[in-house]
């Protein structure tokens, strides 16, 4: 049986060379690969090279199936190809060229000649199904080449050195293949035993296992904390997440002043938070506190790094909305039941919710790197909060269903006790004033745009 042809061809302004490098740092996969889909890298070589093998788990329903590929054919600046080993398809040959189209753009193509599993019966079943998948998972790949190197354009003439902490985290995940993508060097700071060169051990309970290797990098991003939202908040539970944010950014801030060649910039990861139920007030980042819990918990963190400011060193707090991705945090969770037609406003709906979409969160992240004239507190969200009742409108419009049934707030509070008012019923209207008078683009400043993108819709 014949193979069928996919090819997808977009023009990128940036040169031809340029695209073809970005694509062959490590990262780029992780950048391309849609938030909607279930992949996971079980092995790779990092950067792409002859005859170098990758190898995936995809989610198929249910399941999840592996995939084994092989780059060959590269030919520095224009192309390179992936071949199928291992895998679903019959037959996977895909080929990623660059054609210059001037000095100062390209031809971004990619062909693929697939054929799919169990002969006609697979082609017949499933042909225009992989066909729209293609489409879908093409058209985001290519606007991603395409906003991450206008994203790194205007930095492109030196690179950076980052310790990250978190980096595997909802924000740290799209944040280390952002930067290494971009040219940048990366250093994990990692719980447990590190893995490999790039690694060094941390905690939050022991800090930096051995400070003296982030001599001389040039910013650490510290994003590692408890997850807010993982459970029920005991007094324990509080405690913990008290624990890992105060005492974790105490311990870092400490020992990065100590260094006989500290970095020159510290980003820490906040929250809105910080500023509590304020209904519609409108926060910019010079607003004062507010109170409750989480409030207190973002003041205490954002104090902790003290130490770090007390050394000279640049300290920026990252004040996160709520993070948009599918592939993890409030997003994922309120898919399944937005996707079974069970979705609704809660409460009231008119509390304010402050987003931010995920490569939003990252761009502004590798924002506050680059701007030495940047410090103290960033409200990290999109110009445009939603009150809860259109953001539910949007996201069920979005995935073309009905949004029908409404949490109340006293189930809300019955299921969750006190975190439903801090996380689901508490109002922040924050707005991004600082990111937006230093110039930093938005990718996505409509919500219904966001999510669209982010869902593949």
């Amino acid at each position: 049986m014949s193979s069928e042809t996919f090819v997808q061809r977009t023009r990128i302004p940036a040169p031809a060379a340029t695209v073809f490098d970005w694509h062959m740092r490590p990262g780029a996969f992780e950048r391309l690969s849609p938030p909607w889909e279930r992949v996971s890298v079980l092995a790779s070589p990092g950067a792409i090279s002859e005859g170098a093998r990758v190898v995936l788990r995809v989610g198929l329903g249910p399941f999840g199936i592996r995939w084994t590929a092989v780059h060959r054919d590269i030919v520095p600046g224009r192309q390179f190809c992936d071949e199928q080993v291992e895998g679903p398809f019959a037959r996977w040959h895909h080929t990623h060229t660059m054609e210059p189209d001037g000095p100062d753009a390209c031809f971004l193509e990619d062909r693929i000649e697939y054929r799919l599993p169990l002969g006609v019966l697979g082609q017949l079943v499933g042909s225009a199904a992989t066909r729209a998948k293609l489409r879908r998972m093409f058209d985001y790949r290519h606007a991603t080449v395409a906003a991450d190197l206008a994203a790194h354009a205007p930095w492109s003439e030196g690179s950076l050195h980052v310790a990250v902490t978190g980096s595997r985290g909802l924000v740290g995940s799209g944040l280390v293949p952002f930067l290494t993508t971009g040219g940048h060097r990366v250093t994990r700071l990692v719980r447990g035993r590190p893995a490999d060169p790039s690694e060094v051990g941390w905690s939050a309970e022991g800090g930096i296992a051995e400070p003296a290797l982030l001599e001389g990098v040039d910013a650490v991003v510290h994003l590692a904390g408890e997850n807010i939202a993982a459970g029920r908040w005991t007094e324990a539970r509080k405690a913990e997440i008290r624990r890992s944010r105060v005492e974790g950014t105490r311990r870092l801030a400490e020992q990065v002043a100590r260094l006989r060649h500290p970095p020159r910039t510290l980003v820490c990861a906040s929250a809105v938070g910080y500023y509590g139920h304020r209904g519609p007030e409108i926060l910019t980042d010079a607003s004062p506190p507010g109170r409750g819990f989480l409030a207190d918990v973002c003041r205490e963190w954002e104090a902790a790094a003290e130490p770090a400011r007390q050394a000279g060193i640049r300290v920026v707090h990252m004040r996160l909305g709520v993070v948009l991705t599918p592939a993890g945090g409030a997003l994922k969770k309120m898919l399944l039941p937005f996707r079974l037609g069970l979705g609704g406003r809660i409460g009231s709906g008119e509390q304010f919710l402050s987003w931010i979409s995920l490569d939003d969160a990252v761009g502004a992240f590798a924002h506050a790197l680059h701007m030495p004239a940047m410090t103290g507190a960033v409200n990290t969200v999109s110009p445009a909060p939603v009150p809860n009742k259109e953001f539910t409108r949007l996201l069920a419009r979005t995935l073309r269903r009905p949004a029908l049934f409404p949490l109340p707030a006293a189930v809300a509070r019955l299921a969750l006790g006190e975190m439903a008012d801090a996380l689901l019923l508490a109002s922040t209207r924050a707005v991004p004033t600082r990111l937006l008078t230093t110039g930093y683009r938005y990718r996505h400043t409509n919500l219904e745009d966001a999510l669209r993108h982010l869902l593949g819709r």
